[in-house]
Protein backbone atom coordinates (compact mmCIF):
# COMPACT_ATOMS: atom_id res chain seq x y z
CA UNK A 1 0.00 0.00 0.00
CA UNK A 2 1.06 3.61 -0.49
CA UNK A 3 2.01 5.71 2.51
CA UNK A 4 1.19 9.40 2.77
CA UNK A 5 3.35 11.33 0.34
CA UNK A 6 1.92 14.83 0.12
CA UNK A 7 -0.30 14.14 -2.89
CA UNK A 8 -2.33 17.16 -3.97
CA UNK A 9 -6.10 16.94 -4.24
CA UNK A 10 -7.74 20.08 -5.67
CA UNK A 11 -10.37 21.56 -3.39
CA UNK A 12 -13.89 20.83 -4.60
CA UNK A 13 -16.71 22.97 -3.16
CA UNK A 14 -19.03 20.79 -1.10
CA UNK A 15 -22.37 22.17 0.03
CA UNK A 16 -22.49 19.45 2.66
CA UNK A 17 -19.48 20.93 4.42
CA UNK A 18 -21.26 24.26 4.79
CA UNK A 19 -24.27 22.46 6.30
CA UNK A 20 -22.03 20.48 8.64
CA UNK A 21 -20.09 23.56 9.67
CA UNK A 22 -23.31 25.26 10.65
CA UNK A 23 -24.79 22.39 12.67
CA UNK A 24 -21.75 20.57 14.00
CA UNK A 25 -18.72 22.86 13.76
CA UNK A 26 -17.19 20.64 11.08
CA UNK A 27 -14.01 22.70 10.57
CA UNK A 28 -13.20 22.44 14.27
CA UNK A 29 -14.02 18.70 14.32
CA UNK A 30 -11.71 18.06 11.38
CA UNK A 31 -8.79 19.83 13.03
CA UNK A 32 -9.42 18.09 16.37
CA UNK A 33 -9.56 14.70 14.65
CA UNK A 34 -6.29 15.20 12.82
CA UNK A 35 -4.58 16.44 15.97
CA UNK A 36 -5.87 13.48 17.97
CA UNK A 37 -4.77 10.94 15.33
CA UNK A 38 -1.50 12.75 14.58
CA UNK A 39 -2.33 12.33 10.91
CA UNK A 40 -3.39 14.89 8.30
CA UNK A 41 -5.90 13.60 5.78
CA UNK A 42 -5.52 14.19 2.07
CA UNK A 43 -9.22 13.52 1.53
CA UNK A 44 -11.20 15.03 4.38
CA UNK A 45 -14.37 13.23 3.27
CA UNK A 46 -12.94 10.08 4.85
CA UNK A 47 -12.91 11.78 8.25
CA UNK A 48 -16.45 13.04 7.80
CA UNK A 49 -17.68 9.54 6.95
CA UNK A 50 -15.74 7.93 9.80
CA UNK A 51 -17.27 10.25 12.39
CA UNK A 52 -20.85 10.05 11.09
CA UNK A 53 -23.08 7.75 13.14
CA UNK A 54 -26.15 6.32 11.41
CA UNK A 55 -28.44 8.37 13.69
CA UNK A 56 -26.91 11.60 12.34
CA UNK A 57 -27.08 10.36 8.75
CA UNK A 58 -30.76 9.47 9.12
CA UNK A 59 -31.62 12.87 10.56
CA UNK A 60 -29.58 14.62 7.88
CA UNK A 61 -31.52 12.78 5.18
CA UNK A 62 -34.78 14.17 6.55
CA UNK A 63 -33.46 17.69 7.11
CA UNK A 64 -31.65 18.00 3.77
CA UNK A 65 -33.60 15.93 1.24
CA UNK A 66 -32.21 17.95 -1.67
CA UNK A 67 -28.63 16.85 -0.92
CA UNK A 68 -27.11 13.47 -1.71
CA UNK A 69 -27.52 11.02 1.20
CA UNK A 70 -24.74 11.29 3.77
CA UNK A 71 -22.82 8.07 4.38
CA UNK A 72 -22.55 6.75 7.90
CA UNK A 73 -19.40 5.07 9.23
CA UNK A 74 -20.49 1.43 9.04
CA UNK A 75 -18.54 0.59 5.87
CA UNK A 76 -15.36 2.14 7.24
CA UNK A 77 -15.99 0.32 10.53
CA UNK A 78 -16.01 -2.96 8.59
CA UNK A 79 -12.71 -2.12 6.90
CA UNK A 80 -11.08 -0.79 10.07
CA UNK A 81 -11.96 -3.96 11.97
CA UNK A 82 -9.97 -6.03 9.46
CA UNK A 83 -7.01 -3.62 9.46
CA UNK A 84 -6.85 -3.58 13.28
CA UNK A 85 -6.87 -7.38 13.44
CA UNK A 86 -4.01 -7.64 10.94
CA UNK A 87 -1.83 -4.90 12.41
CA UNK A 88 -2.34 -5.93 16.05
CA UNK A 89 -1.35 -9.51 15.15
CA UNK A 90 1.85 -8.21 13.55
CA UNK A 91 2.62 -5.93 16.50
CA UNK A 92 2.21 -8.83 18.93
CA UNK A 93 4.48 -11.12 16.92
CA UNK A 94 7.16 -8.44 16.75
CA UNK A 95 6.94 -7.55 20.46
CA UNK A 96 6.71 -11.15 21.74
CA UNK A 97 8.72 -13.38 19.35
CA UNK A 98 8.72 -16.30 21.81
CA UNK A 99 4.99 -16.30 22.68
CA UNK A 100 2.97 -19.36 21.65
CA UNK A 101 0.24 -19.21 19.01
CA UNK A 102 -2.38 -19.79 21.70
CA UNK A 103 -1.14 -16.92 23.81
CA UNK A 104 -0.89 -14.58 20.83
CA UNK A 105 -4.45 -15.46 19.79
CA UNK A 106 -5.73 -14.87 23.31
CA UNK A 107 -3.97 -11.52 23.53
CA UNK A 108 -5.25 -10.42 20.15
CA UNK A 109 -8.84 -11.39 21.07
CA UNK A 110 -8.58 -9.15 24.12
CA UNK A 111 -6.90 -6.24 22.36
CA UNK A 112 -9.38 -6.07 19.45
CA UNK A 113 -12.47 -6.72 21.59
CA UNK A 114 -15.14 -4.05 21.43
CA UNK A 115 -14.72 -3.44 25.14
CA UNK A 116 -11.03 -2.65 24.78
CA UNK A 117 -11.50 -0.62 21.59
CA UNK A 118 -14.17 1.42 23.37
CA UNK A 119 -11.78 2.06 26.26
CA UNK A 120 -9.09 3.23 23.84
CA UNK A 121 -11.58 5.46 22.01
CA UNK A 122 -12.74 6.97 25.30
CA UNK A 123 -9.16 7.66 26.41
CA UNK A 124 -8.45 9.35 23.07
CA UNK A 125 -11.55 11.53 23.37
CA UNK A 126 -13.18 10.24 20.19
CA UNK A 127 -16.63 10.40 21.79
CA UNK A 128 -16.51 14.20 21.63
CA UNK A 129 -16.00 14.11 17.86
CA UNK A 130 -18.73 11.69 16.73
CA UNK A 131 -21.62 13.19 14.78
CA UNK A 132 -24.76 11.87 16.49
CA UNK A 133 -28.46 12.43 15.91
CA UNK A 134 -30.25 14.44 18.56
CA UNK A 135 -32.00 11.40 20.05
CA UNK A 136 -28.79 9.39 20.27
CA UNK A 137 -26.95 12.38 21.73
CA UNK A 138 -29.56 12.82 24.46
CA UNK A 139 -29.33 9.12 25.38
CA UNK A 140 -25.57 9.38 25.97
CA UNK A 141 -24.49 7.89 22.65
CA UNK A 142 -21.04 9.47 22.87
CA UNK A 143 -20.28 7.17 25.82
CA UNK A 144 -21.79 3.95 24.47
CA UNK A 145 -19.27 1.17 24.03
CA UNK A 146 -20.56 0.05 20.63
CA UNK A 147 -20.52 3.57 19.20
CA UNK A 148 -17.06 4.39 20.54
CA UNK A 149 -15.52 1.14 19.27
CA UNK A 150 -17.16 1.57 15.87
CA UNK A 151 -15.86 5.13 15.53
CA UNK A 152 -12.29 4.06 16.31
CA UNK A 153 -12.53 1.23 13.77
CA UNK A 154 -13.94 3.62 11.18
CA UNK A 155 -11.16 6.16 11.74
CA UNK A 156 -8.58 3.41 11.24
CA UNK A 157 -10.36 2.43 8.03
CA UNK A 158 -10.29 6.07 6.93
CA UNK A 159 -6.54 6.39 7.56
CA UNK A 160 -5.95 3.14 5.67
CA UNK A 161 -7.87 4.38 2.61
CA UNK A 162 -6.27 7.81 2.73
CA UNK A 163 -2.65 6.95 3.49
CA UNK A 164 -2.25 3.20 3.12
CA UNK A 165 -1.19 0.39 5.41
CA UNK A 166 1.98 2.12 6.62
CA UNK A 167 0.05 5.10 7.96
CA UNK A 168 -2.62 2.88 9.52
CA UNK A 169 0.09 0.75 11.15
CA UNK A 170 1.83 3.82 12.54
CA UNK A 171 -1.46 5.02 14.03
CA UNK A 172 -2.28 1.67 15.60
CA UNK A 173 1.24 1.28 16.95
CA UNK A 174 0.73 4.54 18.86
CA UNK A 175 -2.80 3.70 20.01
CA UNK A 176 -2.01 0.16 21.20
CA UNK A 177 1.53 0.81 22.51
CA UNK A 178 0.62 0.89 26.21
CA UNK A 179 -1.85 -1.99 26.00
CA UNK A 180 0.65 -4.25 24.25
CA UNK A 181 3.43 -3.30 26.65
CA UNK A 182 1.20 -4.05 29.66
CA UNK A 183 0.73 -7.64 28.47
CA UNK A 184 4.27 -8.33 29.64
CA UNK A 185 3.63 -7.09 33.17
CA UNK A 186 2.77 -9.39 36.01
CA UNK A 187 3.36 -13.14 36.09
CA UNK A 188 4.99 -13.94 32.80
CA UNK A 189 2.80 -11.70 30.68
CA UNK A 190 -0.65 -12.04 32.16
CA UNK A 191 -3.73 -10.66 30.45
CA UNK A 192 -6.18 -8.38 32.20
CA UNK A 193 -8.83 -10.76 33.49
CA UNK A 194 -11.54 -11.79 31.06
CA UNK A 195 -13.99 -14.20 32.71
CA UNK A 196 -15.86 -16.84 30.71
CA UNK A 197 -19.03 -14.75 30.37
CA UNK A 198 -17.17 -11.67 29.17
CA UNK A 199 -14.98 -13.62 26.77
CA UNK A 200 -17.97 -15.56 25.40
CA UNK A 201 -19.82 -12.31 24.73
CA UNK A 202 -16.88 -10.92 22.77
CA UNK A 203 -16.59 -14.18 20.79
CA UNK A 204 -20.30 -14.44 19.96
CA UNK A 205 -20.55 -10.79 18.96
CA UNK A 206 -17.65 -11.35 16.59
CA UNK A 207 -18.86 -14.68 15.16
CA UNK A 208 -22.64 -14.39 15.27
CA UNK A 209 -23.34 -10.69 15.83
CA UNK A 210 -25.43 -11.70 18.87
CA UNK A 211 -25.01 -12.05 22.63
CA UNK A 212 -25.59 -15.14 24.80
CA UNK A 213 -28.94 -15.61 26.53
CA UNK A 214 -28.93 -17.13 30.04
CA UNK A 215 -32.05 -18.62 31.61
CA UNK A 216 -32.37 -20.04 35.10
CA UNK A 217 -34.30 -23.31 34.78
CA UNK A 218 -34.01 -24.90 38.23
CA UNK A 219 -32.78 -24.51 41.80
CA UNK A 220 -32.72 -26.83 44.79
CA UNK A 221 -31.48 -27.14 48.34
CA UNK A 222 -32.06 -25.10 51.51
CA UNK A 223 -31.96 -21.30 51.33
CA UNK A 224 -28.49 -21.09 52.87
CA UNK A 225 -27.05 -23.71 50.51
CA UNK A 226 -28.92 -23.51 47.22
CA UNK A 227 -27.71 -24.81 43.88
CA UNK A 228 -28.83 -23.07 40.70
CA UNK A 229 -29.04 -24.42 37.17
CA UNK A 230 -28.77 -22.09 34.19
CA UNK A 231 -29.05 -22.96 30.52
CA UNK A 232 -27.43 -20.97 27.76
CA UNK A 233 -28.45 -20.18 24.18
CA UNK A 234 -26.26 -18.51 21.57
CA UNK A 235 -27.69 -17.31 18.28
CA UNK A 236 -30.88 -19.27 19.01
CA UNK A 237 -28.97 -22.49 19.68
CA UNK A 238 -28.94 -24.40 22.99
CA UNK A 239 -25.42 -25.04 24.32
CA UNK A 240 -26.09 -26.77 27.62
CA UNK A 241 -26.51 -26.04 31.32
CA UNK A 242 -24.30 -24.98 34.19
CA UNK A 243 -24.77 -25.58 37.92
CA UNK A 244 -23.45 -23.33 40.68
CA UNK A 245 -23.94 -22.11 44.23
CA UNK A 246 -25.07 -18.76 42.85
CA UNK A 247 -26.72 -17.63 39.64
CA UNK A 248 -23.49 -15.92 38.63
CA UNK A 249 -21.47 -19.06 39.18
CA UNK A 250 -23.96 -21.15 37.20
CA UNK A 251 -23.80 -18.65 34.32
CA UNK A 252 -19.99 -18.84 34.33
CA UNK A 253 -20.17 -22.64 34.13
CA UNK A 254 -22.67 -22.47 31.28
CA UNK A 255 -20.50 -19.92 29.46
CA UNK A 256 -17.50 -22.23 29.84
CA UNK A 257 -19.46 -25.08 28.19
CA UNK A 258 -20.48 -22.83 25.32
CA UNK A 259 -16.88 -21.67 24.81
CA UNK A 260 -15.65 -25.27 24.71
CA UNK A 261 -18.26 -26.15 22.11
CA UNK A 262 -17.53 -23.10 19.95
CA UNK A 263 -13.79 -23.74 20.34
CA UNK A 264 -14.19 -27.25 18.90
CA UNK A 265 -16.20 -25.92 15.97
CA UNK A 266 -14.44 -22.65 15.24
CA UNK A 267 -10.98 -22.96 16.81
CA UNK A 268 -11.62 -20.08 19.22
CA UNK A 269 -8.64 -19.59 21.59
CA UNK A 270 -9.56 -21.30 24.87
CA UNK A 271 -9.74 -19.59 28.25
CA UNK A 272 -6.98 -21.27 30.24
CA UNK A 273 -6.79 -20.39 33.93
CA UNK A 274 -3.48 -18.79 34.75
CA UNK A 275 -2.54 -18.23 31.10
CA UNK A 276 -3.26 -15.20 29.00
Amino acid sequence: MIASSGRFHPAVPDLRLFVLDRIAGWTVLLEQSQTLLKYRFLKVEFVREALTHSSFSNEDRKLNPSLAPMRDNERLEFLGDAVIGLVVAQLLMERYPDASEGKLSRWRSYLVSRRHLAELAWELGIGDLILLGQGEKRSGGAEKRSILAAALEALVGAVYLDGGLLEASALLSRVFELSIRQLALGDGGSLPSLDNKTYLQEVTQSLYKSTPVYRMVDSWGPEHDKTFRVEIHVDGRFFGTGDGRSKKDAEQKAASLALESIERERQVPPVVEGEA
